[in-house]
């Protein structure tokens, strides 16, 4: 092929991508997805990340990579073009593509198990366009107390700002490595501190006695949280309710234990016995429907 050759055929991959991505804005407007890069410092300013540290040059996956340091806007969710100032730069790269010229690394920060690009937005928009699977990176990673995926919602981002501050509050990731308590519900994490707060309070009732915070957050965790979610984990009720946590549930265990206590008068119960409790009114529906289908037959 020729240079004008080159430069048509990159000319008409642009108006193409151009295109996908106004049927990309048009379907996520319609579906309510994200039609947005993320933003690096909306992450940063939410999440409280830290770093950037080095790691040297990587390969990375390009579907992995889903966010931007400062051009989130020029560029969709999966990194079409939505602008015609970009066309120049990104033909440019595309005809590099065509003409088998190496480019050099792109520079990418990467939080969690996304990566944000710094530097080489065309580059990554070509690659993607053209299916390509991986590039290479100079990378330098954040610390982060969350993990992040790269089909993160705006309202996930807002959730995950709420564990931070439970976390930053708790220290339970400190305190309790193992422990990753995920939720979908929008206030969950705050409500969560409460119940540590009143568990703290008759703590110190029973044990006549002051009670740190770190202390209440781990006698928390093991006999009120732990107990409700092996409970969950043994009967298999989360299979009930697709797209919750453990979290969710232990929430709604102890929502409607204290339903049970204030409004009928039923008195308060071990966590565990709680956790039953639920079960048993949330399996009565599907037994109701099982009998009703053998009545048919």
């Amino acid at each position: 092929m020729t240079d004008e050759s080159f430069s048509e055929q990159a000319r008409a991959d642009f108006q193409r991508a151009r295109l996908k991505a106004f049927l990309h804005r048009v379907w996520d407007s319609l579906s309510g997805q994200r039609t947005t890069l993320l933003s690096y410092d909306d992450i940063k300013e939410k999440l409280h990340i830290g770093g950037p540290i080095y790691r040297g040059v990587q390969t990375v996956r390009v579907d992995q990579i889903a966010g931007s340091l400062n051009r989130y806007h020029e560029f969709d969710r999966v990194f079409l073009p939505v602008s015609e100032t970009l066309a120049d730069r990104w033909q440019s790269v595309n005809r590099a593509f065509y003409q088998d010229i190496s480019l050099p690394p792109v520079v990418l920060y990467k939080v969690g198990d996304v990566y944000f690009v710094v530097d080489g937005h065309h580059r990554v928009s070509v690659a993607r366009e053209k299916g390509q699977e991986f590039i290479e990176a100079e990378v330098r990673e954040c610390a982060t107390r969350v993990n992040i995926t790269p089909n993160l919602r705006p309202e996930d981002l807002e959730i995950l700002e709420d564990k931070v501050h439970f976390l930053e509050r708790t220290s339970l990731d400190r305190l309790l490595p193992n422990a990753n308590i995920k939720l979908t519900i929008p206030d969950g994490f705050d409500r969560m501190l409460e119940h540590i707060a009143v568990h703290r309070y008759f703590m110190g009732l029973d044990l006549k006695r002051d009670i740190s915070e770190e202390e209440a957050v781990k006698h928390w965790y093991e006999t009120v949280y732990m107990p409700v979610v092996n409970v969950i984990r043994e009967t298999g009720i989360l299979n009930q309710f697709p797209g919750k946590t453990e979290g969710d549930l232990y929430l709604w265990v102890l929502d409607h234990q204290h339903y049970l206590a204030e409004e009928e008068g039923v008195p308060l119960q071990p966590p565990e016995n709680a956790a039953r409790t639920f079960v048993e009114e949330a399996a009565k529906p599907s037994r109701k429907r099982r009998t009703k289908k053998s009545e048919k037959k």
